[in-house]
């Protein structure tokens, strides 16, 4: 099986406002960096976007090594919310959550792969983190103007 480490991040000015996401893929001397945007988002759905869209952009089963500065993302994939949300059909122990799509798609993707995701401290020592901001925020920034 194909090993591949991932960075993702996601940006949004105001929160809903316009947003962005990067990622950046390697595998062995390969390197491959996505991003994209939306005019009106929030920051939680561009963190998901990024992660989803990196994975989706895998062609066949992989071992992922994803690293993100999301803890929402993290936690909800490490301390097991996710099948606690899908057990109660996509919604949180007090109400409502946010994204569900998103999360049901991600779901899908991690069942696709097997997939481990580190946190990494944004905006840190993570040279591929600060990478994956820069092209989030360019992301941000086109959508914003993009008529």
């Amino acid at each position: 099986m194909k090993r591949v480490v991932i960075y993702t991040d996601g940006a949004c000015s105001g929160n809903p406002g316009p947003g962005g996401w990067g990622a950046i893929l390697l595998y062995g001397e390969f390197e491959r960096e996505l991003s994209g945007g939306e005019k009106q988002t929030t920051n939680n759905r561009m963190e998901l976007l990024a992660v989803i869209s990196a994975l989706r952009a895998l062609k066949e089963q992989c071992e992922v090594a994803l690293y993100t500065d999301s803890q929402y993302i993290a936690n909800a994939v490490n301390m097991r919310w996710l099948p606690n949300w899908k057990a109660r059909g996509w919604r949180r122990k007090d109400g409502e959550l946010k994204n569900p799509d998103l999360w049901q798609e991600l779901d899908a993707l991690l069942s696709a792969h097997k997939v481990k995701i580190f946190w990494v401290k944004g905006h840190g020592d993570s040279e591929m983190n600060n990478r994956c901001d820069a092209l989030a925020v360019a992301a941000r920034d086109a959508a914003a103007i993009d008529n």
